[in-house]
């Protein structure tokens, strides 16, 4: 092995590019490419990837991929690969047009000769001819898809929603499935504090302060949820000295004259355990949570339980978006029984877990080959394959730069409830530039044929081709008057 093959990696640096690790340990957080904000535990032999961070310890890396043969080139390729196989779709508009405006100079032409050669009088056939052109001159049709796009997209605006261009409505209509990111947009994407169970006879804010001050020692995304818990909750934790962490373990520090511990649960024992504990162990197991025992001079004190929160609007957005025909598939890199908890709390009852972000690309176009219009809303750089690939990609303004460039929609807010509001509203638009263009082309064959047999004046005929703008405009205005159920709340 060659030393110039091998780098170090310091606590809170980024690792420089794919290698396996040869010596040292560390908890390595993965989240911009799982998506998952449990930092795993890495030690000799793991594999490390570019761009993912040691959050404590010191790793010697041997480099195997750099580069374009790295993990976070390859996303970027399959997102510029997806984005490539997409065929733009062209506007109705446009369609109408190349076959409508020649077919109306073509008739003019023919009214003109017609006239001349059945009535002789040259005034007569060209004020028909003209009134065949003022009557069938496109303006509303011209108008028809711009005007409802602009006040839909600056409705959207308003409602934190951001639409790219017309070719993005067209998708809503046909959509079938929706896939869900769970980690940062069902759920908030950070650990906290959900319980604190202290074994009989400790008070809950003994065992909290405790564990807090072992923990504020520490820069592990667990610790530093346990260590804010408690100093929120009590203002206050105390210091802890003689700090020492042990990676894949936890951590030990001296809190008042105290040996603490705090890290596995294997750290309680082989005895069984406190009543209180054990169901608290038990729950935060079907819960998915994660459970991080504490010991005190030794002795079990108790179990502190941290969990990445469900978003509060997330329950809400699932049932939103199977009223519109949907239906929700939650993806993520987590664990099953993680998903599984996560999805019975938002109601979704269709679960991938385990899934890279390669994986949820294939997904994609596996669920598109069987037939399904996919919309897929996630925000981190592990989404943007899938983003680029659905037809349609939303992605929430939060996340990162790299998944709002793949996507089409841009949810500014972050709120999953926006994803069935901009599905909604698009749809709605898509609507408005029907209709228009159905009253602008029914409006042109209907009066087409007076403006021919000389019953329209051109003045009438001017007129009347200015009405059909002015209910167009009138008609996109409309939009200006969509609502989303969250100004209601």
């Amino acid at each position: 092995m060659s030393r110039r093959d091998l780098f170090v990696v310091r606590p809170g640096e980024k690792i420089a590019t794919d290698g396996i690790v040869v010596d040292g340990a560390a908890a390595v957080d993965r989240s911009l490419l799982t998506g998952e904000p449990v930092p795993v535990e890495t030690g000799l032999g793991d594999e490390v990837a570019a761009a993912t961070i040691s959050t404590n310890g010191r790793l010697v890396v041997r480099a195997t991929a750099v580069g374009a043969d790295t993990a976070l080139a390859q996303i970027a390729r399959l997102v510029a690969e997806a984005q490539s196989g997409k065929a733009g779709a062209q506007r109705l508009a446009d369609r109408v047009s190349s076959v409508f405006v020649p077919v109306v100079l073509a008739l003019a032409l023919a009214t003109l000769g017609g006239w001349l050669l059945v009535t002789g009088e040259v005034a007569a056939a060209f004020t028909a001819a003209v009134a065949v052109l003022v009557i069938a001159c496109p303006c509303a049709l011209g108008l028809a898809t711009p005007t409802a796009l602009a006040v839909g997209t600056g409705r959207g605006a308003q409602l934190g929603i951001l639409i790219r261009g017309p070719e993005v409505l067209e998708r809503t209509r046909r959509l079938t499935t929706v896939v869900l990111d769970k980690t940062g947009t069902v759920t908030e994407g950070r650990m906290r504090l959900h319980e604190a169970v202290p074994v009989a006879g400790l008070e809950r804010s003994e065992l909290l302060r405790l564990a807090g001050a072992a923990e504020a020692g520490s820069e592990h995304p667990i610790a530093r949820a346990i260590a804010d818990a408690a100093r929120s909750e009590l203002g206050s934790v105390g210091d802890a000295t003689r700090f020492t962490a042990n990676a894949g373990l936890g951590v030990e520090a001296e809190v008042d004259g105290r040996s603490v511990v705090v890290g596995r649960l294997s750290l309680l024992g082989e005895g069984p355990l406190d009543e209180q504990v054990a169901r608290a162990v038990d729950a935060a197991a079907d819960s998915g949570h994660t459970v991080v025992a504490v010991t005190v001079d030794g002795r079990p004190a108790g179990v502190v339980v941290v969990a990445d929160r469900i978003k509060p609007s997330s329950a809400d957005a699932v049932r939103e978006l199977e009223a519109l025909g949907l239906t929700p598939v939650l993806v993520t890199g987590d664990d099953e029984r993680t998903a599984r908890a996560v999805a019975t709390a938002t109601g979704i009852t269709r679960v991938e877990a385990g899934v890279m972000p390669e994986g949820k690309a294939a997904m994609v176009r596996a669920l598109q080959a069987a037939g399904e219009a996919v919309a897929v809303v996630g925000d981190g750089v592990n989404d943007a394959p899938a983003l680029a690939q659905a037809d349609l990609g939303i992605a929430l303004g939060t996340g990162t730069d790299v998944a709002i460039e793949a996507g089409d929609l841009t949810l500014v807010s972050g709120d999953l409830r926006g994803a069935a509001d901009a599905i909604r509203l698009s749809r709605r638009t898509l609507g408005t530039i029907k209709a228009n263009l159905f009253w602008a082309f029914a409006y042109n064959v209907a009066a087409i044929p007076l403006a021919v047999a000389g019953l329209l004046q051109p003045m009438v005929a001017a007129g009347a081709m200015a009405f059909s703008s002015v209910f167009v405009v009138s008609n996109s205005l409309r939009l200006r008057r969509f609502r989303s159920p969250r100004e209601n709340g």
